[in-house]
Parts: C-alpha cells; sequence; structure tokens
C-alpha cells in the first residue's frame, strides 16, 4: 500500500516537471473542454495543429501545481485561470497568436449526426422540400417529431421549414433517428477555448471570438468617413487625388459655363445654349406677331 501511495507521488512529481518543461518552451497555455469530443476527432485535431501547437490532457490540479511553481510567488491571473480548470480538459501548450489560434479550432470543428441525449448546439431546422425518400414509415417518424409532410411525385416532402429543437434542449432518440434519417448532420464537435493563459494575461472564451464582420463593417466605415471628410477639406492623399481633380473639374466647368467664359473645354456647350435660347425667343417672338 506504501508502496502504490509512493509510486504515485512520483509520477504526480514527474508529470508536474512535464508541464513545466512545456511551460517554459511555451509561452501561451489553453484550455479547452473535452465534453463531447470524441477521441478520433481529438487525435486529428493535434494532427491539423502539429507544429503549432501541443494538446495533452492533464489533470487539472497538476496543471495548477506546476503554474503556481513555475512562477515562484502567488498570482492573481493564476486563481482567474482556476476557474476554469473545471471538469475534463485538454491543455494546449503554444507560442501562436492566441486569437489565430482560436480560428483554427472553430475551423476544425466538424459536423456530425445527432445522438439521443446531445445538446443542441444551435437551433436546428429542418428545411421544406423533397427530402428524396419513399412513401412509408418516414411519414409517422417526422410527423412524430412535429416535421409537417406531403407526399409529392412519389417522394416525402417537408411542407414547411420546421424548428425541431432550440439551442440548448437535449435531443430525443426519436429526433435523433428522424435527423439521421432525412441526413442532417446538427451537431457541431470540436474543441472550444475556455481561456487562455497569454504570458501571464487571461484572455476569457468571450474575449477570443472575433466578429470578422462586425469589424470589416466597422473599418469600411471609418474608412468611407475619412475618405468624405479628406475631400470635404481638399487633403491630398493617394486614395484622394483622383476624386479632388475631377470635383475640380466639374467645378470649374460648371463655374464657366455659368459665367459664360469661352473656354475650348466649354464653347461647343455655350453654343449649344445660346442656340436654343434663340430658337426659344424666336418662337416668343413670332408668337407676339402673330
Amino acid at each position: 500500500m506504501l508502496a502504490q501511495v509512493r509510486r504515485t507521488l512520483i509520477e504526480k512529481a514527474e508529470k508536474v516537471e512535464e508541464i513545466k518543461g512545456l511551460l517554459r518552451v511555451y509561452r501561451t497555455l489553453g484550455i479547452a473542454s473535452l465534453h463531447k469530443v470524441r477521441a478520433p476527432q481529438l487525435q486529428e485535431i493535434k494532427r491539423n495543429l502539429e507544429g503549432v501547437a501541443y494538446l495533452k490532457v492533464f489533470k487539472n490540479t497538476l496543471v495548477e501545481k506546476a503554474l503556481r511553481e513555475i512562477r515562484n510567488e502567488p498570482e492573481p491571473s493564476i486563481e482567474k485561470l482556476k476557474e476554469y480548470m473545471q471538469g475534463s480538459n485538454v491543455y494546449i501548450f503554444t507560442n501562436y497568436n492566441p486569437f489565430k489560434l482560436a480560428l483554427l479550432l472553430e475551423k476544425s470543428k466538424v459536423r456530425v449526426p445527432a445522438k439521443a441525449g446531445d445538446i443542441a448546439t444551435e437551433d436546428i431546422i429542418v428545411p421544406a422540400g423533397n427530402t428524396g425518400l419513399p412513401p412509408g414509415p418516414i411519414i409517422s417518424q417526422l410527423n412524430a417529431v412535429g416535421i409537417p409532410t406531403r407526399i409529392e411525385s412519389g417522394s416525402v416532402w417537408v411542407s414547411r421549414d420546421t424548428v425541431v429543437a432550440r439551442k440548448g434542449e437535449v435531443i430525443n432518440e426519436s429526433l435523433a433517428a428522424a435527423l439521421s434519417k432525412l441526413g442532417i448532420k446538427p451537431i457541431e464537435l470540436g474543441l472550444s477555448l475556455k481561456a487562455v493563459y497569454d504570458d501571464g494575461v487571461v484572455i476569457s472564451e468571450s474575449d477570443l471570438k472575433l466578429d470578422f464582420e462586425s469589424y470589416k463593417k466597422s473599418i469600411g466605415e471609418a474608412y468611407a468617413q475619412a475618405l468624405n471628410l479628406a475631400i470635404n477639406s481638399a487633403y491630398l492623399t493617394s486614395e484622394t487625388t483622383v476624386i479632388l481633380l475631377q470635383k475640380a473639374e466639374f467645378e470649374a466647368r460648371n463655374l464657366a459655363l455659368n459665367t459664360g467664359v469661352f473656354l475650348p473645354e466649354v464653347l461647343p456647350e455655350l453654343i449649344r445654349r445660346a442656340y436654343m435660347e434663340a430658337l426659344a425667343l424666336e418662337a416668343k417672338v413670332r408668337e407676339k406677331t402673330a
């Protein structure tokens, strides 16, 4: 018994030293939950991140101990990180930018068929249209989970877009079977960073998620406003020079036309105006003398 305890203590000490070694090599430590992550997929993610990050499952207490020992002093950020070190986790050691790492993990996620007991990761919508399935037991299967159907051209059709489960709801066996028949893979599996410990700074999952569409829109709006300001203040830049020259040419031409200045660029237009005015004057004279 005593030998077993000693062996366990030695193994733990070796694990702590291993983690400390990794923390010396890699600047950033990521924590990702293993909940609902299947072993083959974890191996695939490890292969995809080879050369970018090192992934390994450690006990949370051992990682915490290694962090405290390598820092050699109490640190508030470790206490904050401890909040995310709950449950079964895989630890990600990397020198990669944490935000790029979060994007890589998002891209590595895959969609799989639902199993009974799975939690919907988003609203599950069965779209209207031809299922490609012949009439039979499938009709009662679909109707049993609230999917309206009709038969058309020898196939079962879904009559309208139907929400069969809301985000966060548990998928039961009947719904899982129906979705599988329809070829719908509603469950997204993969690693999501719960938090990152980057050179002493803790970055939470919500802060790691970047809304690129929103950023692109904001940058586009800022660019349009800056361009408008530069044009209105006649500030020359590579983006405004051509526009300002075109604007100046238009305003100069307009001024020349309105003041009747005889320039080669506006002379044809001035002659056309004079001709039209002469025709209008002739018409009025004829009207009065008639």
